[in-house]
């Protein structure tokens, strides 16, 4: 199957106004140890544990890279479908992931997170089910909650030691004249990881604020999977992106080149 249409065809459904309601605890702890066991190479214990709760284990194979996936996804819908869905690469461990925590609100994040998935091997894709205004109130905005999968199965490959790159999106406006904002949010580190990224962006052309060195808009210090990396002693990268940096355009796919360098470093460490 096409990867790429079948991430965009679910995230093309995402609207601010529609219902959302987060998982129960048990439920996203179910999620969490489902996900572990998978990591471990138990896919019969990981379905046992999903089914109860709507969701589906499926293996795939990507037409565009030829690569095989395991994707968690609801398996009909229902409440579950607005819980988000998991990438993780069948054929290695998994040595890094991508975060997508407001598809379609942060416009072309998904695209961009597919495209790390399907350009860099040994990966896995965290990717949120609702528009970050979905629900009630902030119910849906993953990156500042808790009580939501996003952050469990993030947490679950954090306590893994797999490093992280969330992915946003910001308006370009005239207190803001970058392409991208660094930071490792609460977390300290990652702070080689994300320097060597600004340089790679720069290098390229793209202005770049580095948070841990400059006052910059939008550090994402209150981003919870940050805390929890910092905690947990792992690596997490923030990044924000102008309307420019993402979707298509020549300064798009030098941020995508940039943070596919990320990886492969992330990658060929855990080699």
């Amino acid at each position: 199957m096409d990867l790429r249409s079948r991430i965009l065809t679910y995230t093309a459904d995402l609207e601010p106004d529609a219902a959302y309601s987060p998982p129960e605890d048990a439920q996203r702890e179910r999620v969490a140890e489902s996900v572990g066991h998978l990591l471990d190479g138990d896919a019969t214990q990981a379905e046992r544990l999903l089914d109860p709760l709507g969701l589906k284990l499926t293996r795939l194979t990507d037409t565009e890279s030829g690569r095989r996936y395991d994707e968690i996804a609801a398996a009909r819908p229902g409440r579950a479908e607005r819980w988000g869905r998991l990438y993780l690469t069948a054929d290695s461990d998994v040595r890094w992931n991508a975060q997508v925590p407001h598809p379609v609100s942060d416009r072309d994040t998904e695209r961009l997170g597919v495209r790390l998935l399907e350009d860099n091997p040994g990966g896995s894709l965290v990717i949120a089910g609702a528009h970050r205004e979905a629900g009630r109130g902030d119910a849906a905005d993953v990156a500042h909650r808790e009580d939501s999968v996003f952050h469990a199965v993030v947490v679950e490959l954090q306590k893994r030691d797999v490093p992280g790159v969330q992915l946003h999106g910001f308006a370009k406006d005239s207190d803001r004249p970058y392409e991208a904002v660094l930071s490792t949010g609460a977390a300290r580190s990652t702070l080689t990881e994300a320097a060597a990224l600004a340089d790679a962006m720069q290098a390229d052309g793209l202005r770049v604020c580095r948070s841990w060195s400059a006052r910059c808009p939008l550090e994402g210090t209150t981003n919870v999977q940050g805390k929890a990396a910092e905690r947990h002693h792992a690596k997490f990268l923030h990044v924000e992106l102008s309307p420019k940096a993402r979707g298509d355009g020549n300064d798009a796919d030098d941020a995508a080149t940039a943070l596919s360098g990320l990886v492969t470093t992330w990658n060929s460490a855990h080699g």
